[in-house]
């Protein structure tokens, strides 16, 4: 049986057609990046893909304690999307120095950076052993390097 022309069309759905509730948690199961080339299709879709319902999903559970353990403030921004963005450009000293967070651009993924201070090292306190040595080059504000 042949279609008569504009029957498919009217028998399919278009992802813009969705409630943008869908559309977003569409989005969110999908990564940043393909968010981002997502929002590029349609002014619609773009708008669904810049709320934070979306953007909350990239972003650590408890990004709100993580950002509260660093010393140095960041900017209130105006969505979770800009957040992300910060926090994928910008690494966040925490923990008394010790450690770095950040998020990778393209997944979201949670990176840590440990300062040689946080580690458990065997003798690292015996002066026999190891010399803490600062090197003010370090990204870690009080970052030392061990040297035997």
């Amino acid at each position: 049986m042949e279609k008569e022309k504009g029957e498919e069309d009217e028998q399919s759905t278009c992802l813009w057609m969705l409630p943008e509730g869908c559309i977003a948690q569409i989005l969110a199961l999908t990564s940043p990046m393909d968010v981002c080339r997502l929002s590029l299709v349609s002014p619609n879709l773009r708008s669904v893909a810049d709320s934070d319902s979306v953007w909350a999903k990239f972003l650590p559970c408890d990004y709100r304690s993580i950002i509260a353990r660093s010393p140095t403030p960041i900017p209130d921004f105006q969505s979770l999307k800009d957040l992300y963005v910060y926090l994928s450009h910008h690494p966040l000293l925490i923990d008394q120095g010790r450690k770095i967070f950040s998020l990778e651009k393209w997944t979201g993924k949670i990176c840590y950076f440990l300062g040689a201070r946080d580690l458990n090292i065997v003798w690292g306190d015996t002066p026999e052993y190891w010399e803490w040595t600062s090197l003010p080059e370090s990204r870690f504000a009080i970052f030392q390097r061990i040297s035997y």
